[in-house]
């Protein structure tokens, strides 16, 4: 049977993206490559262990030996998430991000070579443009303008993927979404994080004036649209995912308050972050027209839907914001590593 390689994906998206891959994809044995740094949690994929099609394999995308270990067997695609992905993190120390995001995606991209893969889709950001003034919107041919240490070290590895097209001839294509909601998000995002703070009475910390704007794109959608593009993507090409969902982050915050019946006094502004973009949003119209891509859920359903998925989770939040989650790897495989 093929594989159809998943990096990251006991992340977010990752872990998303690979039930709805083992539903949509039944000729494909699907392997989970991921290191379980903090945000990979295997909770995310209870009850897959057992599935005929799934596989997990721990390991590093920068190691070249525990590449070779997931990419084992008749290999014909990857999906690559893995990435460190947290800004404020990037701020602190970008070491991991050049490490996992740059050298990783290198070590993939050989890997994939080498075994002669029919489709690599790099997974990558709109961070990677920069910040948009108060008009406009990001197209596949905005320049790269990365303001961040994280998003720098995902332009980096796109231009690798891109390279590898135009050097190699590889069949890569690379994706850049906007920002994604939904279920199994690390609470140390902008939504869990004011969900599950909301939900505990706690405090709400918002950057600036909380008037940064996002585009917000459900992560079943942005699902779709990567499987869309493994299948009928064209080599070379960039695609842009986005909502079409424009919001302040004040506004997002007091609409999460709102639903929850909170009050808006637990916001708290605090210092904004060094380099905060101003505003981001996605021209998708290119996956739309191309390859007849665009998404199904409407912010209006799909953030009460969130919500409620959060609150009939409490426990898998709870284990993540006490560290808990990382029992459940030692319960199925063993000792951390």
């Amino acid at each position: 049977m093929k594989k159809l390689v998943i990096t990251g994906g006991a992340g977010f998206i990752g872990s998303n993206l690979v039930r709805l891959a083992l539903e949509r994809l039944p000729q494909m044995e699907i392997v989970n490559f991921d290191a379980l740094t903090y945000a990979g949690n295997l909770e995310n994929l209870a009850g897959l262990e057992s599935h005929p099609r799934y596989r997990f394999v721990k390991g590093d995308v920068a190691s070249p030996e525990d590449v070779a270990k997931a990419f084992e067997g008749d290999v014909a695609g990857v999906l690559h998430l893995a990435a460190e992905s947290h800004v404020d993190r990037s701020i602190q120390d970008a070491s991991a991000f050049v490490r996992t995001n740059v050298v990783g995606t290198q070590v993939l991209l050989d890997a994939a070579r080498r075994k002669g893969v029919a489709k690599f889709v790099h997974v990558s950001t709109d961070e990677v443009y920069g910040s948009l003034g108060a008009t406009g919107k990001f197209i596949e041919e905005t320049p790269l303008a990365a303001n961040s240490p994280y998003s720098a070290s995902k332009a980096g590895s796109d231009l690798l993927a891109r390279a590898a097209h135009h050097t190699h001839g590889m069949p890569v294509c690379i994706t850049r979404c906007s920002n994604n909601y939904g279920p199994y998000q690390f609470p140390e995002k902008l939504l869990p994080l004011v969900i599950s703070n909301a939900l505990e009475n706690k405090p709400i910390p918002v950057y600036g004036d909380g008037r940064n704007v996002r585009d917000w794109l459900y992560v079943q959608d942005h699902c779709e649209a990567l499987l869309r593009v493994y299948e009928a993507g064209k080599p070379g090409e960039v695609y842009n995912i986005g909502g079409n969902n424009e919001l302040e982050n004040l506004y997002l915050v007091k609409q999460v308050l709102s639903l929850l019946g909170k009050p808006e006094s637990l916001i708290t502004f605090v210092k904004d972050r060094p380099g905060h973009d101003r505003r981001y949003a996605i021209d998708a119209s290119k996956i739309r027209q191309d390859l007849g891509w665009e998404p199904a859920h409407r912010f209006e359903q799909a953030l009460p839907k969130t919500i409620e998925w959060y609150r009939n989770h409490e426990a898998w939040w709870r284990h993540v914001k006490s560290g808990e989650y990382r029992d459940y790897y030692e319960r199925q495989y063993g000792k951390r590593s």
